[in-house]
C-alpha cells in the first residue's frame, strides 16, 4: 500500500521499486496505493491471508487492523524506494501483527515502529489528524451561533439575548457543536498515537480540559489543554501496552483495562495536579488586570489584546473577556477594547488564506471562508484550526493583530456595551464610536494577516510527508503477478495531437520542452521552467505560478531522487493543465532523500478552480516511468531538438 498525504510522485515510486525488486527476488507481490486520486488495486481479504508478509512503507497513519496475524514491517517511504530488496528479505522476520484485539494498531505500528520514522513527523501527524476532525465541529457550530445572532439577537445590558425559541434553539445546537469541538481534537491527537483505546481518555480528557470548573478554574484550558491532553492520553495507552500481562487479561486490554486506567489516571492527574496551576493562573491574571485599569488605555488594550488572541476561547482569552464583561456596566471602554480584539484571529486568518492561496491547502481555503463568517459574528475559536496546525506562526500573528486592535480602540475610546465582541456587536447597536470601532478590527485583521504570510513564507513549514507503502509478498505464493502494480487511467488525450494515447498529449510540446536549463539553483530554475510554461499560452501569472510552485516546495522538498525532480503548482495562474520538461547538464541541488542532484527536471501545473485529479494521473505515470533506468538514460542521452526528447516522452502512458 503506498500513499502520498501532499503529493503523489513518491507513492507510485516506491510502488514501483518494491515491485521490481520482489519480481528480481523471484516473490510475487501486490501493491496498494493510496494517493491523492485514492486507492487503487486494493489488497482483497484473500490476498492478505495468502501473503508471507506485508510491507508498510509509511509516513503517515495506516490501518494496520486488516494485517491482524500477518508479518508487518513498518518502514518509511524512504526505505521503499531505496531499499526495497532489504524490506523483502526483512519482512519474512518482522513481527506478527498482534491486531486491534491485543491492543495494537495503526498507531502503535506505523508511528513510533517505522524504520526511518521521525518522532517530529510523529507527533505532526497526530496533531493533524486531530486537526482534520475537529474542523467540521469549528465551522458548524460557529457558522449556527453567527446565523442565530444575526438573525435573531438583539443587544441589552445583560448581553445578546434571543426572544424567539427557534434561534435561541438553533445557538443552542451551535454552542454544543464547539463544545464538542475540544474533545474531539483532543480525542483524535490521542487515536492517532495509540489507535482505538486511546480515544475514550482522549476525548473525556479533553473535556475536563475545557470544563474548568471541575479544577476550580472559571475559564478551563481551552485549545491548548486539549491538544495536551490528547498527547498525554496517545502516550500513555501506548505506555499501558507494553505492560505485559496474561494470556487470558490481552482480550480486554483494548476495550475494557487500556480505556479505564488511562481515562481514570489521565482526568485525574489533569484535575489534581495541570488543573490547579491553571485556576492559580486565571485568577492572579484577573487580580493583574485590575491593576492595570490606572494605566494608559492604549497599554491596557494592548495587553487585552494579546490575551483575546492567545488562545481563542482558553483560560487566557476567557481572563481578558471575564474581566471586560465584569466592568460593562461601569466602564465600557474596557469591554470595547475586547470587542475589537475579540474577530481579529478568524478574520486575520480568513484574509491570509485570500491573500496567499498558495500557501494554504484547499481545505484551509474553504476553513478560511468560514472563519470569515464567524469573526464578523465575534467567534474567535473560528481561528483554532489555523492556529492547532501551526501554533508557532498563527498564535504570535493573532496576538499582533489583536494587540493593535486593542491599543487603537483603547485609544479612541470605543464602547461596548454588551459583553459581546465582533462587528455584529455594532451592527445590533451596542458600540459608541462605530468608525473607529471598524477601524481597530480592520487594522489588527491586517496586521494578523501580513504578519501570518510573512511567518509562513519565512519559515520552512511543517516537512510534506510522504505517503504510506503496503506491499503484500508471498514467497512463490501466486498472490498476484510479480510486479503486479496498480496502473493509473491514462488522461484524455487532446483531439489532432500527433502523441495520441499518451499521458501527457495535450499538456508538453516542444514549445514546453528544453533540451538545456541555463539556471543552477532550484528557485532559478523553477522560475526558469516557469517561463518555458509560458510559451504554452496557458499561463496567465508567470510570477503567480513561481510563488505557488516554491509555496510547493516549502512543504516539502519535490527532488524525487534518481537525478529527478517534478515541481508542480495547483494555482489560478494557468488556464489549463500544463507540462514542460528539461535537463540540466551539471544538476541541480533540490533536495532529494538519496543526495543526488537533479538532471531530468519536469514542471506540472494545473487550475486552482475545476481542475480534477487529471494532474494527480500525469503525476502518477511519469513517476512510475521514471523508475525505469534505460527511459532515463534514453532522456539524458537523447541529442538534437526538443522534438527528440518529446518522441521519448510520447512512451509515458
Amino acid at each position: 500500500m503506498t500513499a502520498c498525504p501532499t503529493g503523489i510522485a513518491h507513492t507510485y515510486m516506491a510502488a514501483e521499486k518494491l515491485a521490481q525488486a520482489a519480481q528480481a527476488l523471484g516473490h510475487a507481490m501486490k501493491v496498494e496505493t493510496q494517493g491523492s486520486i485514492g486507492a487503487e488495486n486494493v489488497l482483497s481479504e484473500r490476498e492478505i491471508a495468502e501473503a508471507d508478509g506485508v510491507i508498510v512503507a509509511a509516513d503517515k497513519d495506516v490501518d494496520l487492523s486488516r494485517f491482524a496475524g500477518k508479518r508487518v514491517l513498518s518502514v518509511g517511504v524512504a526505505e521503499g524506494i531505496h531499499h526495497p530488496e532489504r524490506l523483502i528479505r526483512d519482512v519474512l522476520e518482522a513481527p506478527v501483527h498482534r491486531g486491534p484485539a491485543a491492543g495494537a494498531g495503526a498507531g502503535s505500528g506505523d508511528l513510533f515502529g517505522g524504520v526511518g520514522g521521525k518522532e517530529r513527523g510523529s507527533v505532526y501527524k497526530a496533531l493533524m489528524n486531530g486537526v482534520s476532525y475537529m474542523i467540521p465541529f469549528v465551522v458548524v457550530g460557529g457558522l449556527l451561533i453567527a446565523v442565530s445572532l444575526a438573525l435573531g439577537g438583539r443587544t441589552t445590558p445583560q448581553g445578546i439575548v434571543f426572544d424567539s425559541s427557534l434561534w435561541q434553539s438553533v445557538n443552542d445546537i451551535g454552542v454544543i457543536g464547539f463544545t464538542l469541538m475540544i474533545p474531539i481534537l483532543s480525542g483524535y491527537i490521542a487515536y492517532a498515537i495509540g489507535d482505538r483505546p486511546a480515544l475514550v481518555p482522549g476525548m473525556v480528557g479533553g473535556w475536563v480540559a475545557s470544563h474548568g470548573e471541575l479544577y476550580d478554574s472559571k475559564a478551563g484550558a481551552g485549545f491548548i489543554g486539549a491538544i495536551a491532553t490528547g498527547f498525554l492520553a496517545g502516550y500513555l495507552v501506548l505506555w499501558i501496552k507494553k505492560v505485559r500481562v496474561p494470556d487470558f487479561v490481552r482480550p480486554v486490554m483494548p476495550i475494557i483495562v487500556i480505556p479505564v486506567v488511562a481515562t481514570t489516571s489521565l482526568c485525574l492527574f489533569f484535575v489534581y495536579v495541570i488543573g490547579r496551576p491553571i485556576a492559580w493562573v486565571f485568577e492572579h491574571l484577573t487580580s493583574w488586570l485590575g491593576g492595570l485599569t490606572g494605566t494608559s488605555a492604549a497599554l491596557l488594550g494592548v495587553v487585552l489584546g494579546l490575551m483575546i488572541s492567545f488562545d481563542m476561547g482558553g483560560p487566557v482569552n476567557k481572563t481578558a473577556f471575564l474581566f471586560g464583561a465584569g466592568l460593562v456596566s461601569k466602564n465600557p471602554e474596557v469591554m470595547g477594547m475586547c470587542a475589537a480584539a475579540i474577530p481579529v484571529p478568524p478574520l486575520g486568518q480568513g484574509l491570509a488564506t485570500l491573500l496567499r492561496r498558495p500557501l494554504f491547502s484547499a481545505q484551509e481555503r474553504e476553513t478560511g471562508l468560514a472563519a470569515l463568517f464567524m469573526g464578523c459574528f465575534g467567534i474567535t475559536e473560528g481561528a483554532i484550526p489555523f492556529a492547532a496546525a501551526r501554533p508557532a506562526r498563527v498564535i504570535p500573528a493573532n496576538m499582533a493583530g489583536g494587540a493593535v486592535a486593542g491599543a487603537v480602540a483603547g485609544l479612541a475610546a470605543v464602547q461596548d456595551n454588551v459583553p459581546h465582541g465582533g462587528p455584529v456587536v455594532a451592527v445590533l447597536g451596542a458600540v459608541e464610536g462605530v468608525p473607529m470601532f471598524f477601524v481597530a478590527i480592520a487594522i489588527g485583521t491586517v496586521v494578523t494577516a501580513l504578519t501570518t504570510i510573512t511567518l509562513m513564507m519565512a519559515g520552512k513549514g511543517a516537512p510534506a510527508m510522504p505517503a504510506p507503502a503496503v506491499g503484500a509478498a508471498a514467497a512463490g505464493s501466486g498472490v498476484a503477478p510479480a510486479g503486479s502494480v496498480p496502473s493509473a487511467p491514462a488522461a484524455p488525450a487532446s483531439a489532432g495531437t500527433a502523441s495520441a494515447g499518451s499521458a501527457l498529449s495535450g499538456h508538453l510540446t516542444a514549445r514546453t520542452v528544453r533540451p538545456q536549463l541555463a539556471a543552477r539553483g532550484k528557485e532559478a530554475a523553477i522560475r526558469e521552467m516557469a517561463g518555458l510554461l509560458a510559451a504554452s499560452g496557458a499561463v496567465t501569472d508567470v510570477d503567480g505560478l513561481v510563488a505557488a510552485a516554491l509555496a510547493r516546495e516549502e512543504l516539502g522538498t519535490t527532488g524525487l531522487g534518481e537525478e529527478i525532480a517534478i515541481p508542480h503548482a495547483k494555482t489560478d495562474a494557468v488556464s489549463e493543465p500544463v507540462v514542460g520538461f528539461a535537463r540540466s547538464e551539471e544538476g541541480i541541488e533540490w533536495g532529494a532523500l538519496d543526495g543526488t542532484k537533479a538532471r531530468l527536471i519536469f514542471m506540472i501545473a494545473v487550475p486552482g478552480a475545476a481542475a480534477g485529479d487529471e494532474h494527480l494521473r500525469i503525476l502518477a505515470m511519469l513517476s512510475r516511468k521514471l523508475m525505469d533506468p534505460e527511459f532515463r538514460e534514453r532522456l539524458l542521452s537523447a541529442e538534437g531538438e526538443a522534438d527528440a526528447l518529446v518522441r521519448v516522452l510520447q512512451e509515458v502512458r
